[in-house]
């Protein structure tokens, strides 16, 4: 049985911050490795002591728990300044890091493919480039522990130099994946494919939305951070036609802006998509500040108007009156539980509801010579009606205006409207 780490735990409470950001510190500190969090210190004041974050009195408390606890690691629920870091491993000797540190650690841990890997290390070397210079005993500390370890991570004790050439290198290579993407986004817009992206909080089960609504069997990962990598899946309407589902790497309270800026080739997808579906955690309290948490970040990577739909997740954990009770004060949306799959079919109808909200509907005779345009149509639109006619093959379709205008367009005016 390995030897957990002891670590502890300290911030602060205000209009910001409460007693439910420090859990969920906990519970990203416990995800992240071998960590036992033994306890926590906060204190109720409006800004960080610019020096040392803590009051006097507060950090000496820390400091007579670390000693009592032989604590090895302290763990800030905000991302502390370089001086800040410094004074206070200074005082406390021990090791300290912050939120933001064990986030980068859990990405880092999580990453599998090869752009993973990339948009995390690029996070990870763009939080440490500025807290390189002189720290060589306290980053010699932190070696194998929370926000030191990750896939093709540089050592700490790399000059900046050669991490600045690093961070160039990461960032060509991005360049050349958002270019890939960049293309495949062009053809489905060209071939008039709708795109509905999942954003979310880390956890609430937007993996296996997306299982439930593609028909996959995998099961959700209950980790947090689980999905790093934007995967595209066709879903198919049963009256036809069919749109693009990408799952997105789930959103937290003071994501670090490293990780945002990293992932922008990832977080296109939300940024290009026609509908995107909010998928919120009802079983856990706070479901309204996670709303916000979400909202805020997809605001930053694009604040335009868009289609947007609320998924409220996790309903067979609730009973029956909790769950007419929230329908009654959240945001309108749509209750699902994507394990046992209770609201799923309805979810997909209003999908489709949203996404042809501005649809055209004609009927179109099509030459038997013109197979491909009768393929283009039941891919990319709903086909309400076929008839086999002696000129040809004739289609009832609902559709949007720029795909029927390209058929008209390739048919020669060869069209009757109803």
């Amino acid at each position: 049985m390995a030897v957990l780490t002891k670590c502890l735990l300290f911030g602060l409470i205000n209009n910001d911050n409460t007693d439910y950001e420090l859990q969920e510190l906990k519970t990203l500190v416990e995800s992240s490795g071998n960590y036992e969090v033994l306890g926590s210190v906060t204190q109720r004041r409006p800004q960080p002591e610019p020096r040392f974050y803590l009051g006097k009195g507060k950090l000496e408390a820390l400091r007579d728990m670390v000693k009592q606890s032989s604590a090895e690691l302290v763990v800030c629920d905000d991302e502390l300044t370089l001086s800040q870091q410094r004074n206070i491993a200074g005082f406390l000797e021990t090791a300290v890091t912050d939120r933001t540190g064990v986030i980068l650690d859990i990405f880092a841990q999580r990453a599998h493919t090869a752009e993973g890997k990339i948009q995390v290390e690029l996070a990870r070397l763009r939080y440490h480039l500025p807290r390189l210079s002189g720290r060589g005993t306290e980053l010699s500390r932190l070696g194998g522990g929370i926000g030191t370890r990750g896939p093709g991570e540089t050592k700490l004790e790399t000059d900046r130099r050669k991490v600045r050439q690093r961070i160039k290198e990461l960032e060509m290579e991005l360049d050349d994946i958002t270019r890939h993407r960049d293309l495949t986004r062009r053809w489905r817009k060209q071939r008039e494919v709708p795109m509905v992206s999942l954003v979310g909080y880390t956890n609430a089960g937007k993996s296996t939305i997306m299982a439930a609504l593609t028909g996959s069997e995998e099961v959700g990962d209950p980790r947090l951070f689980a999905t790093l990598d934007t995967t595209g899946r066709r879903v198919e309407f049963p009256e036809g036609g069919h749109f693009v589902l990408s799952d997105t790497v789930g959103f937290i309270n003071k994501l670090p802006h490293q990780l945002v800026a990293s992932f922008q080739a990832t977080l296109m997808e939300v940024k290009e998509a026609d509908l995107l579906l909010h998928v919120l955690d009802v079983s856990t309290p706070g479901i309204e500040k996670r709303m916000k948490t979400v909202e805020k970040v997809v605001a930053e990577i694009d604040n335009r108007p868009r289609l947007e739909l609320k998924v409220y997740n996790k309903v067979d954990l609730l009973p029956p009156v909790e769950v007419e009770r929230l329908q009654t004060i959240l945001p309108e949306g749509i209750m699902v539980s994507a394990f046992t799959g209770q609201g799923i079919p309805e979810l997909l109808e209003r999908i489709q509801q949203l996404l042809y909200a501005e649809a055209t509907e004609i009927t179109l005779s099509i030459p038997y010579s013109r197979g491909d345009l009768v393929n283009l149509l039941y891919d990319n639109s709903q086909v309400l009606q076929r008839k086999h006619l002696p000129s040809g093959i004739q289609l009832q379709v609902r559709g949007s205006r720029t795909l029927l205008g390209r058929v008209l367009q390739a048919l020669n005016g060869e069209v009757n409207y109803e």
